[in-house]
């Protein structure tokens, strides 16, 4: 008998909420174009409007600085542009400096040049190192343009919290921009642009239950604003172009309201299963190395290391015992390779790592199942040092 299946990837993307589900079934009822004048146009339009004001209460921003994208990947693209404008009057940004365990959309740059990205070190710990932001701002040369910083709030594979407010200080103290990657903490931890000091965030849909293929990118006022990545019919307060994918973000909105409820009782709970989780892995392998597990993280993750164990094996080996879970990130088409947040903490690019994350739909008995499972494979790996 195939064992029950247990769904522990929510950081990959968490399963649609019934929230979002019931929105979306009730905005595909309605026929009209959001940009239309007419009544089924204005009713389609108020739906949206709704969705808005639920994305910017969940990160208590103004809903009129809420822009829809087709996800995160978009906004990044859309927000790291050498091109704003400062009202009407163009404003260069000469270079951005991310953090070395950024996200891959953030990794690339989106519009700058490969030698216009500066790559900011972060400790054994997996914080960025805010001594070496400081001295990469002094030393940044702002005739050229300013300065923009990208730093994810909490990591997509160790979980592990950033020091945004005070990397946001250093920033602006040296009149540069700060974009955060809010994606893995919304809905884990809370976030408030205004407390971030942030300039810009980042979000996505279905990585807090609603569907997948909308995002937003949330700015802190509207003064300042990127050059548009999609330009044509002026949507979106010409931010971006093209008709919204309007069902989408109706769903995203219900999500963002549902996971603003009873965060803090919630995220107890699912703290508790996760510490649960880790003193028996701890007990069942002693050697286990489990990342961050020291430091500030959000309360559903764990990513860790069984020596002996390569991280496409390990994956494979929980998917036969009924596990979904991830070796790092899951933005990558499905590849296994080496993780650079582990690199970039400087340790053994070669340990495989992998990622357990828990939701509101975890469950002890999805525990219990993880951790037989993880006995069981503990316990018939080939030990480090010997010999093939």
């Amino acid at each position: 008998m195939a064992p029950t299946r247990r769904y522990l990837d929510w950081n990959a993307t968490a399963p649609l909420g019934a929230e979002a589900r019931a929105a979306m079934m009730e905005a595909l009822q309605l026929p009209g174009n959001a940009s239309s004048v007419h009544a089924e146009g204005r009713a389609a339009r108020a739906a949206l409007e709704k969705a808005r004001r639920q994305v910017a209460v969940l990160v208590g921003a103004e809903p009129t600085h809420v822009t829809f994208t087709s996800g995160a990947t978009e906004a990044a693209n859309h927000v790291l542009t050498p091109e704003f404008r400062m009202g009407r009057s163009p404003l260069t940004v000469s270079r951005l400096y991310i953090s070395a365990v950024e996200h891959p959309a953030i990794r690339e740059g989106g519009r700058f040049d490969r030698d216009q990205i500066t790559e900011i070190p972060v400790t054994s710990e997996g914080a960025v190192d805010l001594t070496a932001l400081e001295t990469l701002l002094v030393a940044h040369d702002r005739s050229q343009g300013l300065p923009m910083v990208a730093v994810m709030l909490a990591n997509n594979e160790t979980g592990i919290i950033q020091p945004v407010g005070q990397a946001a200080a250093l920033v602006h103290a040296h009149g540069g921009l700060m974009v955060v990657d809010a994606v893995q903490a919304v809905g884990r931890v809370g976030v408030d642009i205004n407390d971030l000091d942030a300039d810009f965030l980042i979000l996505s849909s279905h990585k807090i239950g609603g569907p997948k293929g909308v995002g937003a990118l949330v700015s802190r006022g509207e003064i300042l604003m990127p050059k548009p990545l999609i330009t044509g019919g002026g949507q979106e307060k010409g931010h971006r172009s093209g008709t919204e994918n309007f069902h989408a973000a109706v769903g995203f909105g219900a999500a963002a309201e549902a996971m603003g409820k009873d965060l803090a009782s919630r995220n107890a709970e699912i703290g508790r299963l996760r510490d649960l989780l880790e003193r028996e892995m701890r007990s069942a392998a002693p050697d286990v190395i489990i990342h961050g597990q020291d430091v500030a993280r959000v309360p559903n993750t764990t990513f860790f290391t069984l020596p002996g164990l390569k991280a496409e094996t390990g994956q494979i080996a929980f998917d036969l015992e009924g596990i979904a879970l991830s070796a790092g990130s899951a933005c990558s088409s499905g590849k296994v390779g080496e993780s650079y947040v582990l690199t970039a903490m400087g340790c053994d690019p070669k340990l495989g790592a992998l990622r357990i994350s828990l939701g509101p739909q975890t469950t002890e008995e999805d525990i219990a199942q993880v951790l037989a499972a993880f006995t069981k494979i503990a316990a018939r790996r080939k030990p480090v040092g010997r010999a093939a």
